[in-house]
C-alpha cells in the first residue's frame, strides 16, 4: 500500500492533527454492548454486525476517546464497505457514563486489554480476531503483545499501533510546551471532570486539589493516575507503562505506525530498527500530525488509516 503522505494543501503536524476534527464523518449506527468485569465494574462495546464468517477488528480507541472518535468513525464505515465485523471496547468511564469503581483506564492497562482480548476471541468461535490500537490504546496493545510474546498467537492474528505514545514521559513534557499545551488543556477539562465524580463516590481516593491545580499531564498523573492505579506517582507510571520497552519481545506480526512530525511524540522519541522484534514493522512517515492521515483535495477524507489497517491485516501477515 502507498505510504502516507500528506496533501500539500496541508502543511504541519498542527493542522493534520486538528484538520479531521473538522471533516468527521458521519457515524453509521453500532449496537451497544454491557460487559460485567471480573471486579464488578462495566465497559461498554460498540459492535459493527457483519456477516458471521467475516474477520473481526478490534479497537482500543486513545487517551479520553470513544466510538465517536474520527478514527473509530472512519473505520467503521471502512469495515462496513469490506463487509468486516468491528468492535470498539471504551475504557473504563469514556462511554458516556461513570464507572463503578475506583479505578479507571490508563495507557499501560494490558490486564484489560487481555480480558477484553479474551473475551471477544471466546465469543468469536475460531473466526479471525485482528486488534488495533490508536494512541493510548495502542501503546496498551503493544504493551500486551510484548508481555504476551508467543502467547498472543493464540487470541490475534496480528496488532497494529498507530500513533502510539511509546514513550511516555517524552509525550508527556512534550504535550507540555508551546502549542502542544491546546491538546493537553483539551484532556484536562474531561479528566478533571470525571475524577472529581469518581471522587464523589470515593472520598479520599487522590488530593484533589493537587488533581484541580494540575497544569499539564505529569501534574494531573503523579496526582490522580499514578496513586488510583498503583503506581508510585508519574515518573513510575511512566516509565513502567511505555510500550517501548516491550517491542523486542513481541512474537505475532505487528504494524506501529507513528509519523514523524506527531505534535505528542518527538520524532527523538521513535524507536529504531535495534529496539524491535523481526515481527515489528515501523512505518515512520514525515507527515501525518496525531491520528490525522487526511489524503485527498481538499477538504480531504480520513480514508487512508482504515485502508491501511485493513491492508495490514488481509495482506501482510505472516
Amino acid at each position: 500500500m502507498t505510504p502516507y503522505r500528506a496533501p500539500g494543501w496541508l502543511p504541519g503536524g498542527q493542522a493534520q492533527t486538528l484538520w479531521p476534527l473538522l471533516i468527521k464523518p458521519k457515524a453509521i449506527p453500532l449496537r451497544r454492548e454491557r460487559w460485567e468485569t471480573p471486579d464488578g465494574d462495566f465497559i461498554d462495546v460498540d459492535h459493527l454486525d457483519g456477516p458471521p464468517e467475516s474477520p473481526l477488528l478490534v479497537l482500543f480507541h486513545g487517551l479520553e476517546g470513544s466510538a465517536r472518535s474520527h478514527y473509530a468513525i472512519s473505520t467503521a464505515r471502512a469495515c462496513r464497505r469490506m463487509g468486516w465485523r468491528l468492535a470498539l471496547p471504551h475504557f473504563r468511564g469514556c462511554s458516556g457514563e461513570l464507572n463503578r469503581r475506583p479505578r479507571a483506564y490508563h495507557s499501560g492497562d494490558s490486564a484489560e486489554i487481555d480480558w477484553i482480548l479474551r473475551r471477544l476471541h471466546q465469543d468469536n468461535t475460531g473466526r479471525r480476531l485482528h486488534a488495533a490500537g490508536i494512541s493510548l490504546g495502542g501503546n496498551a496493545l503493544l504493551k500486551w503483545a510484548g508481555e504476551q510474546q508467543q502467547a498472543a498467537a493464540s487470541l490475534v492474528s496480528g496488532v497494529a499501533g498507530i500513533c502510539a505514545p511509546l514513550d511516555l514521559a517524552a509525550c508527556g513534557h512534550q504535550l507540555a510546551r508551546g502549542f502542544n499545551r491546546i491538546y493537553t488543556r483539551h484532556f484536562l477539562d474531561t479528566l478533571k471532570s470525571r475524577s472529581a465524580a469518581r471522587l464523589a463516590r470515593f472520598p479520599g481516593l487522590f488530593d484533589e486539589t493537587r488533581m484541580r491545580r494540575s497544569r499539564n499531564l505529569w501534574d494531573f498523573d503523579d496526582a490522580v493516575t499514578g496513586p488510583v492505579h498503583g503506581f508510585a506517582g508519574a515518573d513510575d507510571y511512566w516509565a513502567r507503562s511505555s510500550a517501548i520497552a516491550w517491542l523486542k519481545t513481541i512474537a505475532v506480526p505487528a504494524l506501529v505506525v507513528n509519523p514523524r512530525n506527531d505534535p505528542f511524540l518527538p520524532a527523538s522519541a521513535l524507536p529504531g530498527p535495534n529496539d524491535i522484534s523481526p515481527c515489528v514493522r515501523l512505518e515512520q512517515p514525515a507527515t501525518g500530525g496525531h491520528v490525522g492521515f487526511v489524503s485527498g483535495a481538499f477538504p480531504g477524507n480520513l480514508d487512508w488509516l482504515p485502508q491501511r489497517l485493513l491492508h495490514f491485516f488481509t495482506s501482510e501477515l505472516s
